[in-house]
C-alpha cells in the first residue's frame, strides 16, 4: 500500500472503488428515509393516469398505450468481447431509447412536469376523470400563461423542455458550458428559451431558481432537490420488475446494478425504487467521471452539497456532459448514505471506446455519459473481494444506459469513428 487515502485518489484523478460503510439493511432503514415506498405506488399510478393522454401529444408513445418506458437487452456479445472475464449474465437497461426525451431524465422530468400540469388544471376545473378527455386546446390556451425553468446540463433540459412545451407551457431551459450545442439547438427548435452560463451547472441551477421565483407563475423543477423528480425515476424498478423476471431474474438472488451519476437525482431515485422492489438483493453503484466526482467526494467526506469538486482541486471538466456537475445534491446524498452500495470512478478515456464497442458488437447506441455504466465491468478488480462476499461475482450485472437516441446522425459518426 502507497498510503493514499481514497480521498487522496480522488484528489489525483485516479479511478477507483469504495464500498459505502454507511449502508444498511433496507428493511432497518425505511422508517428514516423522507419518502416511502407507497410513495413510488403513487405515481406510478399519476403516471398511469396521464397515460392516455400522452399518447395524444406524443404519437410516439402509442405502441405503449401513453407509458414512457425502455427495454431490457441481454449484451451477450458485447460482454463476450470487452468482459471476457465476466461470469454472470450483462443487461442493458436501454432509458437511452426512452420516448420524448431520449434519456432517464423522461422519467422524473416528465413525471415532474405531469405532476405540475395536474396541481394547474385542477385549481381551475378543467381536471376529467379520463384524462385521455382533456380538451387539449383548453389545456394550452390555459398552460400558456405559465411557465417552467429548470437548470440542466443536457438531458434533463431536454426532457422538461421537450415535454413542457408540447403541453403548452412557456419553457426556460438555463444550461451550464458543459451542454452540447446539439442540445441548445433541439431546445429552440421546440419554442424553448435556452438561456447559457460561462460557468458550471450550479450556477445555472442557482439563476434559473432565483428567476422562477421572481414569478407567481413561474415553475423551477429542481434538480438538485425535488422529491417529485426523484419519484418519477424510482417508478422505473416497478416497471423494471416484470423485465427481469422475463430473463429469469426474481430477486432471489443477488444481483448488481451499475448507474452513471451526475448531481444524483435520476440513479438516487433508481437505488430508492430497486431497493423498495429487491431490498437488499439488489446492489447499487454509481459511476462518475474522475474529473466530477461529486455524489463519491459529498459521501465520502458526510458533506453532500456542502463540498464540490473544485474544492479540492478537481476541475469538473468532462466529456460526459450529463456527469458534468461538481456538487452533488444535498437532498439525494443523505439518502444515499444508508441505502447506496458503492461508487466508482472512471476517465473519460473508457467512455468513446465502450460506445464504439456496444454499437460494433450489439448494433446499440449510447452517449458517452451512458458509457459511465460500463465502470463495473472495467474495474472488477477494484471490487473483487467486495463482490465475491457479497456473492455477485457470478451473479446477473444490470447496466443503466442513460441517454442517446436523440443523439443528431453528424454527432453520433463523430463518437463512432
Amino acid at each position: 500500500m502507497d498510503g493514499k487515502t481514497p480521498l487522496d485518489q480522488l484528489k489525483n484523478l485516479e479511478e477507483i472503488f469504495w464500498a459505502n460503510p454507511k449502508q444498511r439493511p433496507f428493511d432497518e432503514i425505511q422508517g428514516e428515509l423522507p419518502l416511502t415506498v407507497a410513495d413510488i405506488y403513487q405515481a406510478e399510478e399519476r403516471l398511469k393516469r396521464f397515460a392516455p393522454f400522452i399518447e395524444k401529444i406524443f404519437p410516439e408513445t402509442r405502441d405503449r398505450g401513453g407509458i414512457i418506458e425502455s427495454p431490457l437487452a441481454k449484451i451477450d456479445a458485447m460482454a463476450g468481447a470487452h468482459f471476457p472475464e465476466e461470469e454472470g449474465p450483462v443487461y442493458l437497461k436501454l432509458d437511452s431509447e426512452l420516448a420524448v426525451a431520449g434519456s432517464v431524465k423522461a422519467r422524473g422530468g416528465i413525471y415532474e412536469v405531469l405532476k405540475h400540469t395536474e396541481d394547474i388544471l385542477k385549481e381551475h376545473g378543467l381536471l376529467t376523470e379520463n384524462y385521455g378527455e382533456l380538451d387539449l386546446t383548453a389545456v394550452r390556451d390555459l398552460l400558456k400563461n405559465y411557465t417552467i425553468q429548470v437548470g440542466s446540463t443536457g438531458n434533463l433540459g431536454l426532457s422538461i423542455g421537450i415535454s413542457s412545451a408540447q403541453i403548452g407551457f412557456q419553457v426556460v431551459v438555463h444550461m451550464s458550458q458543459d451542454a452540447k450545442e446539439w442540445k441548445k439547438e433541439l431546445l429552440r427548435s421546440h419554442g424553448v428559451d435556452v438561456r447559457e452560463y460561462p460557468s458550471d451547472y450550479s450556477l445555472a441551477v442557482k439563476e434559473g431558481r432565483r428567476l422562477s421565483e421572481a414569478d407567481p407563475k413561474s415553475y423551477f423543477i429542481d434538480d438538485e432537490n425535488s422529491q417529485h423528480l426523484f419519484l418519477g425515476y424510482a417508478v422505473a424498478a416497478l416497471r423494471l420488475k416484470g423485465q427481469l423476471l422475463e430473463v429469469g431474474i426474481t430477486g432471489e438472488e443477488p444481483f448488481a446494478v451499475f448507474i452513471p451519476c451526475g448531481v444524483g437525482g435520476a440513479p438516487g431515485g433508481i437505488t430508492f425504487g430497486l431497493k423498495a422492489v429487491y431490498g437488499d438483493k439488489a446492489h447499487v453503484f454509481f459511476v462518475e467521471p474522475t474529473h466530477a466526482p461529486a455524489m463519491i467526494l459529498g459521501m465520502m467526506t458526510g458533506k453532500h452539497s456542502e463540498i464540490s469538486a473544485e474544492d479540492v482541486g478537481i476541475d469538473g471538466k468532462t466529456e460526459a456532459d450529463g456527469l458534468a456537475v461538481s456538487r452533488p445534491s444535498g437532498f439525494v446524498g443523505p439518502i444515499m448514505d444508508l441505502l447506496l452500495d458503492g461508487c466508482y470512478t472512471l476517465s473519460d478515456e473508457r467512455l468513446n471506446p465502450m460506445t464504439r464497442g456496444l454499437y460494433k458488437t450489439q448494433g446499440l447506441f449510447i452517449e458517452p455519459s451512458a458509457a459511465a455504466s460500463f465502470g463495473g465491468l472495467i474495474l472488477r478488480g477494484e471490487s473483487r473481494e467486495y463482490f465475491e462476499k457479497a456473492g455477485l461475482s457470478r451473479a446477473p450485472k444490470l447496466l443503466w444506459a442513460t441517454g442517446g437516441r436523440l443523439v443528431p446522425e453528424e454527432i453520433r459518426g463523430q463518437v463512432l469513428k
